[in-house]
């Protein structure tokens, strides 16, 4: 657990991603003309590691605009929940469940905190609780996620995470070849950055952010904890985004140039409820 919490913590973060949501929703980085279209949103691997959906329920923590959410029930999912803090990133995703035909039965979405979602969210459990990338690094308290997601896990179910490796963010911005950060830094990181990761927003008010780094066997240690079967943890030499100046496209993926060694970029893992 994260030694220093700064009090506005939840309110400053809330602020950033309440006036993120617009920015995101008109940028070309999430396309939603595209996604509305049919465009894919879900990563190659995640499809491959969760399998089958047809029939399933499946809840999606901290969902943003719900299209990781909306895309699993392109799938075939029963019945998809997407949560998320942000009210206008919860509204957004309401609109494109209504734009691509999901009615609340088959697709809702809710507004709450992460840690509140046991009391959030219209069903007891899920046969799939889905979490993707850029997620954890907003939450102070790891186990205590890790006890709520896997008490919304039905038994039989699992959890899946996909998120970035915490590797990354010890290294230098530029060419991600050298160890600046300290990997087990347990206080909050605060930022002051103008803008948002996507096109756009560079007018943006409220740019204070509060986060924190999880390495990977805290996360795995409280997922085993609170009751989970970890089934497979699998690293991935790819990103989604321009992490490093020194990154190129390939694939449809960001990476490192082809002719330097491969470190793990993002990591994926399943967690079942037996």
């Amino acid at each position: 657990m994260a030694l220093s919490h700064p009090s506005d913590w939840r309110d400053a973060n809330r602020a950033n991603w309440d006036e993120r949501a617009a920015v995101h929703a008109a940028s070309d980085f999430y396309d939603l003309d595209g996604f509305r279209a049919g465009a894919e949103a879900l990563r190659h691997f995640e499809l491959a590691e969760v399998g089958d959906v047809t029939g399933k329920s499946l809840l999606h923590l901290q969902c943003h605009m719900g299209l990781d959410t909306l895309s699993w029930a392109r799938h075939g999912a029963a019945r998809v929940v997407g949560l998320d803090f942000s009210e206008p990133a919860v509204e957004t995703a309401r609109g494109l469940a209504g734009d691509l035909g999901f009615g609340p039965d088959r697709a809702a979405f809710v507004t709450a905190d992460v840690y509140d979602a046991a009391q959030a969210v219209p069903d007891p459990s899920y046969d799939i609780v889905y979490t993707g990338v850029g997620a954890l690094c907003w939450l102070p308290d790891i186990r205590r996620w890790a006890e709520t997601a896997a008490a919304l896990v039905a038994p039989g179910g699992f959890l899946y995470l996909a998120e970035f490796h915490p590797i990354t963010d010890v290294l230098d911005d530029e060419t991600g070849s050298r160890v600046v950060h300290d990997y087990f830094d347990p206080d909050a990181q605060v930022y002051e950055l103008s803008g948002t990761y996507t096109d756009g927003g560079s007018g943006l008010l409220h740019n204070r952010t509060v986060e924190w780094r999880h390495p990977l066997g805290e996360v795995v240690t409280a997922l085993a904890t609170a009751g989970l079967r970890i089934e497979f943890l699998h690293e991935h030499d790819v990103s989604l985004f321009p992490r490093f100046g020194s990154f190129e496209v390939r694939d449809g993926y960001h990476r490192f140039p082809a002719d330097r060694p491969r470190i793990p970029l993002m990591y994926s893992l399943r967690a079942r409820k037996d």
